[in-house]
């Protein structure tokens, strides 16, 4: 055995096109599919153009806006491929090479679909756009969040009726009793952290995710004009504006209640609310991948008095893109520079 190693050492050292050879091998073994699956040749052929950007949205009113804008030029060899279900759109995006996936909505579906992309394409990092409820009576329809802050605050352990028990971020469903507070049967929850494994550390407990601090450091530079017309009848009073390092929450569950609305804001100082952004950030930190999120406030998650517009949701779609549009241009701008 120690010839054998010692003889193969001897050959990379006095043979740099055995060096060149297994580094290809090494490359081409490096996707997630088997050798022998159908598409491996495709997927080695795009990574070949690689590394790239992975742009994820959830449904398809946010993937609309991608195509509408017109900002992606799908590549003219492998516009695109099909695999688990999903569909990968291969091309670029202000020069940098971008792959872009619809995950499909709440939280399994985002966090299977980023895995995909780490997994089978070379991705250098994760960009995630959609839409958000608004939990900060601050940020208003139009606006984009881009949070340095996100949690998950669907996992509880649902505690019994009349427990003694007082716990830190625990919701009482008596507090919220109408019209006056009382016992009710529901009791309360206490809501969980998260297991969080990386690459190289301990497992450990989080209920915080923390965007990747270089990224969000150029994020803040976005000098981005969003939009204020959905078309030519419809406009939002004021202008929609960018606000940052602001915390998010995601959870399998849309929140259209001005009570649970105030709860999340006064416990968790949680300003947006959607049911995504949680996995995508934990999936692309277990791989030690940065990502960033930019989300379009839609909706005030309940807290809307009288107003609302179905146009106000393409408005927050197209807004989350521009500022993720500009983000992945600072991106290419910045790899332009350090390398001439």
């Amino acid at each position: 055995m120690e010839i054998g190693l010692a003889f193969c050492r001897g050959i990379l050292a006095n043979n740099p096109a055995a060096v060149s050879l297994l580094l290809a091998l090494l490359l081409h073994r490096a996707s997630g599919l088997p050798a022998t699956h159908p598409l491996r040749p495709a997927v080695d052929e795009i990574n070949e153009s690689g590394p790239f950007i992975g742009l994820v949205m959830a449904y398809s009113a946010e993937s609309d806006a991608l195509r509408s804008s017109g900002e992606f030029i799908p590549s003219n060899h492998l516009p695109w491929l099909d695999l688990y279900g999903r569909r990968f759109h291969i091309g670029s995006i202000r020069d940098v090479n971008v792959i872009h996936v619809m995950s499909g909505r709440r939280r399994l579906n985002a966090g299977v679909t980023v895995q995909i992309l780490l997994d089978i394409f070379s991705v250098r990092g994760i960009v995630h756009y959609g839409t958000t409820g608004s939990a900060n009576d601050s940020m208003s329809f139009g606006d984009v969040s881009i949070p340095k802050y996100v949690a998950f605050t669907g996992s509880w352990t649902w505690m019994k009726f009349d427990s003694e028990t007082k716990m830190a971020n625990m919701l009482s469903f008596a507090a919220y009793n109408a019209p006056a507070e009382g016992k009710n049967l529901l009791s309360s929850v206490v809501f969980k952290s998260e297991d969080l494994f990386v690459d190289g550390k301990p497992m450990n407990e989080v209920f915080w995710l923390q965007m990747e601090s270089q990224w969000y450091e150029i994020a803040k530079q976005l000098k981005v004009e969003l939009q204020r017309c959905a078309n030519e009848s419809f406009c939002l009073p004021d202008d929609p504006k960018m606000v940052f390092g602001l915390k998010a929450s995601t959870a399998d569950v849309f929140v259209d209640n001005a009570a649970y609305r105030q709860f999340l804001f006064n416990e968790f100082g949680v300003s947006t609310v959607d049911q995504e952004s949680a996995a995508v950030v934990q999936t692309a930190m277990a791989s030690g991948i940065p990502v960033i999120v930019f989300r379009g406030v839609s909706d005030l998650a309940g807290g809307e008095a009288t107003w609302s517009s179905s146009f106000l949701g393409d408005l927050a779609c197209i807004n989350a893109l521009k500022a993720a549009v500009e983000f992945i241009g600072i991106l290419g701008r910045r790899k332009t520079s350090s390398s001439s």
